[in-house]
């Protein structure tokens, strides 16, 4: 199973809307884990495309050329699927740490009264 699709499962399960407290704070710690993984991911796709970019550079004249015709390229969109992956994660731990805030406080002010 591959990243993606982990956060993809966490993404459905997340979107279903019936997360206990519990369960919510298991998968903010698994996002957070996964999000190192997303970061060495885009340094390595970064990497490949940089190579290709460069070998495009060489090829074309001009330099828009060049960029365009690298940004065509499998190696540009696994970057893309790398970057749209960690903005995907980044969102859903701050939705669940808002989650776990208000459900906090829920939880306070039932105390309370």
């Amino acid at each position: 199973m591959t990243i993606r699709e982990i956060v993809a499962d966490i993404q459905k399960e997340v979107g279903t809307g019936d997360l206990l407290p519990g369960r919510a704070s298991e998968l903010l710690n698994q996002l957070s884990a996964i999000l190192g993984n997303c970061n060495d991911e885009i340094r390595r796709t970064d990497m490949e495309y940089n190579k290709t970019l460069l070998k495009w550079f060489n090829i074309e004249t001009k330099a828009n050329r060049a960029k365009i015709s690298a940004e065509s390229t499998p190696e540009y969109e696994a970057k893309q699927v790398a970057r749209h992956t960690r903005e995907l994660v980044m969102e859903m731990i701050r939705s669940l740490k808002y989650y776990l805030r208000a459900k906090e406080s829920e939880y306070r002010e039932g105390y309370r009264q």
